[in-house]
Formats: structure tokens, sequence, C-alpha cells
């Protein structure tokens, strides 16, 4: 089916959407979940050719580690799709009313945005996510994964697609686009969609993210790239500093919510850069700057680990066990360095002081700012939306994880009785 096709298709099915209420949403929704279950082998049979076939094209287990699916991760999938379920459904919420002086009533509901299109690198579970927050929101959407996960991403559509024949529901309401090897021109039409196509996000990396902002014609919500910086205040409790270092750097280094780079005060860093490189010791490359390698040098647990970084390390979405180390004099030294360096994604601060822990709340520009705590919480599923399409790092309609209500837009609703102006 051509993309023009697909675009007709899925207009058609999103006028059908936007009438249905709750329960019959919900009733589709908890069909598809028990398909997914039900036909779970096939998924992660069609998965395991797509990780094959990365492994031999040479693609880092970092990335690999994005693309996989196991039965932990469709049962992960199938728990967020129930607790998408059972949120409120925003279609029709009123957000605001009033009366009229001459005596009409006006009101402000939420309604569907229409159709919704992604493009999408890897991660096969994006498609689960990103259909069940749009039919919950009542919105249909286009699929386009990339050329690693097109086996898996054909295999999740079929088994929807016929989940939705099955219990009543609309196949249309998702279409998937034909992925061909260095041929990106479906992404041109995308772009180029306009009146066909409500919203696009991209979500991938950085070239991916940029070329769709700045070249589409149709409105985009940006979920940008993810350096995210942990700053070690001097009033920090090291230990704890350590222990939400590891987790931020080791736990998954594949996902945009990772830690990438550790701004440390020169006050506590001879003794902190220690304890991090016996933390790190033989699973993370230091990049470190002229303060911190002169400290990490003479370390036993960073021989092998520690080289000295170059300007390209300093805002660098490593993505894999690499890291960088910028050391400042101050909190002040080290907000400014953060906001001129991060994608306004998330930032974290381990400190002790109030009054340091408000200034950096106050002053770092990001979607999410953390204290005390790693960056790895932002996400949907851990700030209770389910799922999520993505993570806004712009300011307009939506900032951080993006769940239901995203995909909705507004509408007054004014009833009178013949008053005219």
């Amino acid at each position: 089916m051509s993309l023009e096709k697909k675009f007709e298709s899925l207009r058609a099915a999103s006028v059908k959407l936007a009438v249905m209420n709750a329960a019959e949403k919900n009733k589709v929704l908890n069909h598809v979940a028990d398909v997914i279950d039900r036909r779970r082998k096939e998924i992660i049979s069609a998965n395991e050719i797509d990780v094959a076939n990365a492994r031999k094209s040479g693609i880092s287990e970092s990335v690999i580690d994005r693309l996989m699916l196991n039965d932990k991760r469709i049962d992960g999938i199938i728990e967020s799709m129930r607790l998408v379920i059972s949120q409120t459904d925003p279609v029709g919420e009123q957000i605001a009313g009033w009366k009229h002086p001459n005596g009409m009533s006006i009101r402000q509901v939420r309604v569907p945005l229409g159709v919704v299109a992604i493009i999408y690198e890897n991660r096969p579970n994006v498609t689960f996510d990103v259909f069940s927050l749009a039919y919950k929101s009542g919105n249909s959407v286009l699929l386009r994964g990339s050329s690693n996960s097109y086996i898996s991403n054909q295999k999740i559509v079929e088994v929807i697609k016929d989940a939705l024949k099955e219990c009543g529901g609309d196949p249309d309401a998702l279409e998937l686009v034909e992925v061909k090897e260095h041929d990106y021109s479906d992404v041109d039409e995308i772009m180029n969609a306009v009146g066909k196509i409500d919203v696009l996000l991209p979500r991938g990396g950085k070239r991916l993210i940029e070329n769709v902002v700045r070249n589409s014609k149709v409105p985009v919500i940006e979920t940008g790239s993810g350096v995210c910086h942990m700053y070690v205040d001097e009033s920090a409790n090291l230990e704890m500093a350590v222990k939400v270092a590891e987790n931020g750097k080791i736990q998954r280094p594949s996902v945009c919510n990772a830690l990438e780079c550790f701004v440390v005060n020169e006050k506590c860093a001879a003794k902190f850069l220690p304890m991090l490189s016996d933390k790190f010791a033989g699973r993370v490359k230091m990049h470190a700057d002229e303060k911190s390698f002169d400290i990490l040098s003479g370390i036993k647990s960073a021989e092998g680990f520690v080289v000295k970084a170059a300007d390209e390390d300093f805002g660098n979405e490593y993505l894999d066990y690499e890291c960088c180390i910028k050391t400042v004099s101050d909190i002040n030294e080290a907000i400014e360095y953060i906001n001129s360096h991060n994608t306004k994604h998330s930032e974290s601060i381990i400190t002790n002081s109030r009054e340091n822990t408000k200034l950096f709340q106050d002053k770092i520009d990001a979607s999410c700012v953390y204290v005390n705590a790693s960056t790895r919480f932002t996400d949907g599923g851990e700030f209770g939306f389910g799922a999520e399409l993505g993570i806004s790092t712009q300011k307009l309609h939506v900032r951080g994880p993006m769940g239901i209500k995203v995909l909705t837009t507004t509408k007054y609703l004014i009833e009178g009785e013949g008053q005219i102006r």
C-alpha cells in the first residue's frame, strides 16, 4: 500500500476512534494485550532475526540492547498496556467552563489530535507503547521504524492488526511503513504530509531528530537525545554519589536517560574520583579533563580506562560504557557548564545543601531536574503513565515524559439560545 493510501486509511480510522468511548477502547486494548501474550513466541522469534542481523553488521551491544525483546520485556510491555488501560480516558475531559454574560455556555474539552506519525530507531518496544497510547487517546498512528528492527515491527503490527480484527476494532488504526535499506524518500514524504498527518514525533539519535525538526512541514514534538549530567556538590554524600553514578551510567548505558557526564566540584574531586574509578573499574572508559585526569592517572583501578578528554567529549551522547568528567570550582560554574552542554533532557545534583538544591532546581534548563536521585527515572512508566511516546525536550505543548494527554488538543463547545452579536 502506498503512503498516500495509508494516510487516507489512517484518517478514516481516526474519525471512528474519536467517537469511541473509554469502555470500548479499553475492551479492544485488553484483547490486544491478551493476543500479544499468546503470540509472544512469534514476536521474540522475529526479533531474534533482527538481533542476529545487527550483530553480523557489527552494531554495538549497547544498541542491540535497545533492539532486543525477550520474555521479561514482553511481560513489561503487557504490564504497561494494562496500566494505560486503567488510566482515565482524556477524551471529553472538560478543562474549563463558564457562562457568557449573554447566557451562552462555553466549555473547553479535550479531543484527539487525529493522525499521529512517529519515526524511530531500533526500539521495537516503542511500537507497542505508541499504539496503546494512541488508541487510548483516540488517535490512529503511522509507524516508521528503522531497518534494524523492521522484521520485529512487521510481526508486532501483524499481531496487533489480527487482534483488532478479532475483537471488532479497526485494523486501520495503525500502519507500518515499509523500510528499504538506504532509502529515506518515505521520511521526506511523511515530513511533507501537511493536512494528512497532524503531528510527527522523531525518536532516536541526534541526526534523526535534527533532520525532522529542521525539515518537517508537519508539526513536530521534539524528543531530544539525552546528554545527561550529574553534578557532585562539595557537600554531597559521596557514597550516595557513587551509588547514583553507577546506576545512571551502567544499568542501561544505551538509553537516553543514562548519565553521560560527571561534573565534580574540585573541593571533593580528590576524594570522589578515586571512589568513582573503583566503582567503574574495568567497566567504564572515562574521558577526563585536565584536573580529573591528574587525579585519576595515579589510581590503579583507572589504568587503561582513563584518557584525556577532547573538546568533543563535552556534550557527547556516548550511549555506551563511556563518560566524561568535568571539574568545576563551584555550583554556579557547574550550572553554566551543564546548561551550555546539555540537551534539556535530565540533570541531577548530589548535595546536602538546601541552598544549592534550590539554585540547581531554579537555574538548570531541562525537562527533569533531580536532587539526590538517578536520571534513570525519566521514563513514562516510572512517572505512572504506563507507557511513553518519548521525552519531550522542547517547551511548547509538552515537556518531559509524554503520556496519553500529549496526544490530545482542545476545542471549545459553545451552546446558546439564538444569541447574536
